[in-house]
């Protein structure tokens, strides 16, 4: 008992002994100690002010949170709770700005502008003269508990429509948190709006608004229901101006809230929403007649140098009554003419021959007469970039039997057809065409309005006929110029060839629609042009012509780039 005392006693003693060697351990790392991991270091204990600071820090924090929890849940903890129940998370719409349309020398057309209470922007459009061209748009609507049914921009006419995929953009969406009152406490935006694509035409809006205020004043001084104008690049195809009188405004459709207005446009009989130049369908009268000299001459009728005698008047025997005969009236004598002094002075009575035919002139017929018109386009859609574009009509033997049944198509029917009379319907955009495919020899080209649009400015159909007949038709309107109806556009600084036509309407001819077309510089074809003034009193001596005349003064001023 006693030696297993003194033997625990001894083993304590041993164990509470500690040698030298073991206290004092080498200030440096072994050779194969990891330095990385700290081994054969000595450890040192945490100060005790590192201590101290830590935990003042976290007393102050915990003080700092308890007073911010104490302040949300005790002091405003009921009127959260109450905001809480009432308020609500609502989706919204973010609207996207719709692109902005410019003119050719990047001069905004259609802009957007932000007005209070609106949820989108409004859009601002260039006026006068620009309305059948740009067109007007429906806004975002709301029913009556203030949630939109209509939760995008819907263009309704001109290039508000046809490039309506390109200008609306992307609506983006937004996380609203509102109370009972509507009022708004918060708000996350989810997706951001992709703004609309801007769109640049080819309009030069210098132009088109000097055009629109020429035709606007010749309408309303001299009685005229309207009219409409075009210049197109016969190249590519752009065109330059395009207007037509009267208009509405787009910014009161748009917004469709001054109904009185809009109720005036409804009822005019001029008809305000139509676009003369595509959807408008009129009788040419005599713009007809270089397209069907070109054709006599491809189709051998008659040599362009032969002369036919003008009186004033043919006669040719009536098949019902055979001791009388039915007279076709030219505008007035003529003399003799040829195919260039035709066209320059118009004479009917050289194209009811090379028409239809007479005493020993052989003519082109109906069928060919339809053909040549057809060849340049006329009476048929263009395909260009503007909605709601309108056919026309060529006089045929089809089309006499559909709309005059059991009456026979008559050589009277042709003398009229190639003077562009009877039921010759056409649009102004289709003449201009096909005015630019004779200034350029044969290119048909495809009109467009938006600038570099290689689709439009590519497509192009060639019309195969001989360089020197397309040369015939030139001379003989530049001869108008010099001394024919068009006169009037022989002007010093750029050389024009024209056409002019004047077209009777209705059973007492009172009325009649002035026309004239041509293409500018005419050594070297850039330009063609068109002027209508529609439905104006037969007895008014000025009309279409002295439309381009102006226009072309004013450009020699202020836009004189286009005649070099």
């Amino acid at each position: 008992m006693i030696r297993r005392i003194f033997r625990k006693k001894r083993i304590k003693n041993i164990n509470s002994f500690v040698e030298p060697d073991e206290i004092f351990l080498d200030s440096k790392n072994l050779q194969n100690f990891n330095r990385q991991q700290f081994e054969g270091r000595i450890e040192k204990a945490i100060p005790k002010k590192t201590i101290l600071f830590l935990g003042i820090f976290f007393i102050i924090s915990g003080i700092m949170f308890s007073s911010r929890l104490w302040y949300l849940q005790i002091q405003k903890g009921e009127s959260y709770f109450k905001r809480s129940e009432n308020n609500t998370l609502e989706k919204q719409i973010i609207f996207a700005d719709r692109g902005i349309i410019y003119d050719r020398n990047q001069k905004e057309l259609v802009w957007n502008k932000k007005e209070d209470t609106t949820d989108f922007t409004i859009r601002s459009y260039l006026s006068p003269g620009f309305s059948h061209i740009l067109g007007y748009v429906s806004y975002p609507m709301k029913d009556k508990t203030g949630n939109y049914w209509q939760n995008e921009f819907i263009g309704k006419d001109g290039l508000e429509k046809q490039y309506a995929d390109l200008l609306k953009g992307e609506n983006g969406s937004k996380i609203v948190e509102m109370d009972a009152t509507k009022e708004i406490h918060s708000e996350n935006i989810v997706n951001a709006p992709k703004r609309g694509s801007d769109l640049i035409t080819t309009i030069d809006s210098r132009i088109q608004t000097e055009l629109f205020t020429l035709i606007k004043n010749l309408s309303e001084r001299n009685s005229f229901n309207g009219g409409a104008g075009i210049m197109m690049n016969v190249e590519n195809g752009e065109i330059i101006t395009s207007t037509s009188f009267p208009e509405y405004n787009s910014e009161i459709l748009s917004l469709g809230k001054d109904s009185a207005i809009i109720k005036g446009y409804l009822n005019d009989k001029r008809k305000v929403f139509m676009d003369k130049n595509i959807s408008g369908l009129y009788t040419p009268g005599s713009i007809v007649k270089p397209f069907f000299a070109i054709g006599a001459l491809a189709e051998g009728v008659i040599d362009p140098y032969k002369k036919i005698l003008s009186t004033g008047s043919i006669s040719i025997q009536n098949p019902y009554f055979k001791d009388q005969k039915t007279i076709f009236k030219d505008w007035k004598a003529h003399g003799w003419v040829d195919m260039r002094k035709a066209i320059a002075v118009s004479s009917d009575v050289y194209f009811y021959a090379i028409g239809g035919g007479f005493e020993d002139q052989k003519g082109l017929g109906i069928l060919n007469i339809e053909k040549y018109a057809q060849l340049f386009g006329i009476g048929e859609i263009t395909g260009v970039d503007l909605p709601d574009e309108t056919e026309g009509i060529i006089p045929s033997l089809e089309w006499k039997a559909k709309n005059f049944k059991g009456d026979d198509w008559r050589i009277g029917d042709t003398y009229h057809t190639a003077i562009g009379q009877y039921g010759f319907q056409v649009t102004p955009l289709q003449m201009v065409r096909g005015i630019g495919a004779i200034a350029n020899y044969g290119k048909l080209v495809t009109p467009h309005f938006i600038l570099g649009n290689q689709e439009k400015e590519t497509k192009i159909t060639t019309i195969d006929l001989e360089r020197k007949f397309f040369d015939i038709i030139h001379e003989g309107m530049r001869d108008g110029v010099l001394y024919g109806t068009s006169i009037a556009l022989n002007v010093p600084y750029v050389k024009v060839a024209s056409k002019t036509g004047t077209a009777q309407l209705g059973v007492l001819k009172n009325k009649v629609n002035s026309w004239v077309m041509g293409f500018f510089p005419y050594d070297n074809p850039k330009y063609a042009f068109i002027v209508l003034m529609e439905a104006g009193p037969s007895t008014n001596s000025t009309g279409a012509s002295s439309i381009m005349a102006q226009l072309l003064n004013w450009m020699s001023i202020n836009t004189p780039e286009y005649f070099k």
